[in-house]
């Protein structure tokens, strides 16, 4: 083999595992949490129709502000005087315009450097995906085409939706899911309403355009607010009979704000646009809607957002939990607290319908803990979720099954398996309230000593629980149990430590019943933590103590 050609096999060898370890970086990291990104479409208004001064919107690239571009176009196509090109699909400093070359200043704008000026520590960014005098069907995934072919026929002839492939709804989710890998989805600002009528059906459609979205992208609508600007009602206007219309899709979302026009002044040329400072002034109230809906916290462990290319700014991955105990196997005999499930994430250690912690309380995945006036509990459960449990049987026997569980309709209920077989009677609340824990009876079930997988699955809506708690049932009638006198300090003897089904653990000396109960809860060599009768035997009969050992 010559030179040059090993050279050139060298050098596509290099490049091969440099790229390979780029895609093992971006595989172990995850967005990050301080890169706050708003998903920007309608129609005229929020596309820009305020009059760009170069000097105060083009000269300086904004502080921590960015945007994915939605479209390619060269610095000289663009309105105003910037020096800066883009090209689809990459991040760059958010300098106006940027919905289309042609177009002007956004509400966007000024909404993306009011969110920054409102959040020290938070880079914001905009997908902005709009086109003027749309209907809100050209960004509905299921009617665009056959919008487009009809009543958009003009639209599409004069080019604006070929910035975006012809495809609206398909450039927002591609932006998106861009996004997604280096900052979080936070929200979504909306303008958009005077070519349609905004009744019912549009409210309908325009809550389509955004939950086709969350879904796709795995977002949850309770966490991913969207906010919807009014139309110029001030002067003569085309449409401030709309806002009516628009202020009712608070009925539609789970998280919604409006952002006033009131008292924005129109640009004095058509009944449709508002000016320069109208424009600005609506950018910083759709900010203030927001902020009053999102989650504000800033990670103070987070790097700083890379302004040139936020995925140099991404954050470690956590490995993910192996599967196994919260802290130790649970005891049994003994209470297995609901709240202390296995370690190992969702579908493997638990499964739950919702996402995140609707309780806010101890563990930070999806299994909804709370904490009512009685303790550490998990709520909300609903049909077909369960959790798993790592549990430790300290001996062959039979053992009495309860819960201390609450709800309303006294049909929320629960079943256990061991090992994947089911054991014990199902459970239900027993309906007196959310506040009113009591304990239920889960029948009986013989278990082997050792360690074993409990399933706690829910088998219907709705139950709180606390715990489940395992008792021994005891095989036989302890010796002597007439003559037992408890609590009774002997001198130096032998002890004998029996389990609960009466089998005979360890026999070891101590100076007296007290000092046996010591040495028990400090462990002695080779017993299990667990329940125990200590016993004595002495002149005055058989003398006993029940001890846990739980270190």
């Amino acid at each position: 083999m010559d030179f040059k050609k090993a050279s050139e096999l060298l050098t596509l060898a290099l490049w091969l595992v440099g790229g390979l370890l780029m895609l093992a970086t971006l595989a172990n990291a995850a967005p990050n949490p301080n890169f706050h990104i708003y998903i920007a479409y309608g129609q005229s208004n929020m596309a820009g129709n305020g009059d760009i001064v170069p000097a105060e919107d083009q000269a300086t690239a904004p502080k921590n502000f960015l945007m994915i571009a939605s479209h390619t176009a060269n610095a000289k196509s663009r309105s105003g005087s910037t020096t800066q090109s883009i090209e689809t699909g990459k991040w760059y400093p958010a300098i106006p315009p940027m919905f289309h070359p042609f177009e002007n200043l956004s509400p966007a704008d000024y909404f993306g450097r009011a969110m920054v000026d409102s959040l020290p520590g938070v880079t914001v960014g905009i997908i902005p995906v709009a086109i003027g005098a749309v209907s809100i069907r050209a960004f509905d995934k299921d009617q665009y085409e056959a919008y487009f072919r009809g009543d958009g026929k003009d639209i599409m002839n004069w080019g604006w939706p070929k910035d975006y492939d012809n495809n609206p709804p398909g450039r927002i989710l591609e932006l998106a899911k861009k996004a997604k890998e280096v900052g979080v989805i936070k929200g979504f600002i909306f303008h958009q309403g005077e070519s349609d009528g905004t009744d019912d059906n549009w409210r309908r459609t325009v809550y389509k355009t955004y939950k086709d979205i969350i879904d796709a992208l795995d977002l949850d609508e309770n966490e991913v607010p969207f906010v919807a600007g009014e139309l110029l009602q001030e002067g003569q206007n085309c449409c401030s009979s709309k806002n009516g219309g628009i202020a009712l899709l608070k009925n539609n979302f789970k998280k919604f704000g409006l952002a006033s026009s009131k008292g924005l002044q129109g640009n004095g040329k058509d009944p449709y646009h508002f000016g320069r400072a109208g424009v600005i002034e609506l950018g910083k109230r759709y900010c203030s809607e927001m902020l009053k809906l999102i989650d504000k916290t800033i990670d103070p462990d987070a790097p700083p957002v890379n302004l040139v290319d936020p995925s140099q700014s991404t954050v470690p991955d956590e490995p993910p939990e192996e599967y196994g105990p919260y802290t130790d196997p649970i005891e049994i005999p003994g209470k297995v607290q609901a709240e202390n499930y296995n370690k190992g994430g969702a579908n493997v250690a638990y499964y739950d319908l919702n996402k995140g912690n609707e309780g806010g309380k101890l563990r930070k995945d999806d299994v909804d803990i709370y904490q009512p006036n009685m303790g550490i509990v998990v709520g909300y459960n609903q049909k077909g979720e369960w959790l798993k449990y790592t549990v430790n049987v300290a001996a062959d026997g039979e053992y009495e099954i309860s819960a201390n569980v609450a709800g309303e309709n006294g049909t929320g209920s629960l079943m256990l398996y061991m090992d994947d077989q089911p054991i014990g009677t199902e459970m239900a609340n027993t309906g007196k309230g959310f506040d009113a824990f009591e304990v239920v009876s889960g029948g009986k079930a013989t278990l082997k000593a050792g360690e074993h997988e409990l399933k706690l699955e829910i088998t219907n809506d709705w139950i709180d629980i606390d715990y489940v708690e395992f008792k021994a049932v005891s095989s036989q009638q302890p010796l002597g149990f007439k003559d037992v006198r408890l609590d009774v300090t002997e001198a130096e003897s032998s002890f004998n430590l029996f389990d609960l089904q009466g089998k005979h653990v360890a026999t070891f000396k101590a100076a007296g019943m007290d000092d046996a109960v010591r040495m028990v809860k400090d462990g002695i060599k080779g017993v299990r933590q667990g329940v125990y009768l200590v016993r004595v035997a002495g002149s005055a009969g058989i003398k006993q103590k029940v001890v846990a050992y739980e270190k």
